[in-house]
């Protein structure tokens, strides 16, 4: 007889325990879903780089990464990420890849509407990501041209301040095979910091041991997108699977590997919230963060 009543409190203990894991995770996907893809987070950061002239102390740069045009992508959403980007008043916006999700070269004529409306002081810059090189490509440089936004195909754009200048280079996309480093290496001067966008952050293995490069700007893992926090994500693309999230000092250059704005796979991002981020930049005169 106790062992009955014992069994029937252990099972509806069971069941009231499956109840509320069901009720739990069907809040998780419902917030994974609906909350966090549209909950853009604008980090901001002051890096020293050794190679920066006084002239450029306090230069503020724009990061975004992965906007990933598509469906959910819509003409709304980006709006709202040209507004929240404009807000920042950066000198200049670096766009580092995958701006169409791949497949969907029908939605890259609606970049341009958006794109054109962003109002850095100096320049908005890009390069192109593996997403972007599985779509009509030649159609996507277009539409950054198009948008006044300097596509830096394995090129430099140097910025001047005085006798003082600001290099901001950008590689092709590393996993297609498509990054010429050594071409961007003819072109660099000697003189004054430079910047590197690669949509691939693990390229940063090789670019800083060109000495050359005060930082890196990369996207392409979207942080995980779901994964769980001060762990590892089970999944991540290849060339992300070192320097996936954040900030990262590799030999002596400065990594940073945007989360991203789209998404790709299943429409969820857990623990991985879209972001902006911001770069204030400074001399080495200067007090660091």
């Amino acid at each position: 007889m106790r062992t009955r009543k014992w069994l029937i409190k252990a099972s509806r203990s069971a069941f009231r325990c499956i109840r509320w894991c069901i009720l739990l995770g069907f809040c998780i996907l419902l917030y994974a879903q609906l909350i966090e893809p549209d909950w853009i987070e604008i980090n901001s950061l002051q890096l020293t780089l050794p190679n920066l002239a006084s002239e450029f102390n306090g230069y503020r740069i724009v990061q975004i990464s992965d906007i990933h045009r598509d469906r959910w992508m819509s003409p709304q959403r980006l709006q709202r990420i040209v507004r929240l980007v404009n807000q920042q008043k950066p000198d200049l916006i670096a766009i580092t890849g995958d701006l169409v999700t791949r497949n969907l070269s029908k939605l890259i004529p609606s970049l341009t509407v958006s794109l054109a409306k962003f109002t850095p002081k100096d320049q908005t810059v890009a390069v192109l990501g593996n997403h972007d090189y599985e779509n009509d490509t030649p159609a996507i440089i277009k539409a950054i041209k198009q948008s006044n936004i300097v596509y830096l195909g394995n090129d430099i754009y140097t910025l001047k301040r005085g006798g003082a200048m600001l290099h901001i280079a950008g590689v092709n996309d590393v996993q297609m095979g498509k990054s010429r480093l050594d071409l961007v290496m003819q072109q660099l001067p000697k003189e004054g910091a430079a910047i590197l966008l690669a949509h691939e952050p693990d390229f940063a293995n090789t670019s800083s041991a060109t000495g050359r490069f005060d930082l890196q700007l990369s996207g392409h893992s979207h942080g995980g997108q779901i994964r769980l926090p001060f762990i590892t994500p089970p999944i991540l693309p290849p060339f992300a699977k070192n320097y996936y999230l954040g900030k990262y000092q590799v030999g002596k250059m400065f990594l940073y590997t945007n989360r991203g704005l789209g998404m790709t796979g299943l429409h969820l991002r857990f623990f991985a919230r879209p972001e902006i981020t911001v770069f204030t930049l400074v001399p080495p005169s200067n007090p660091s963060e």
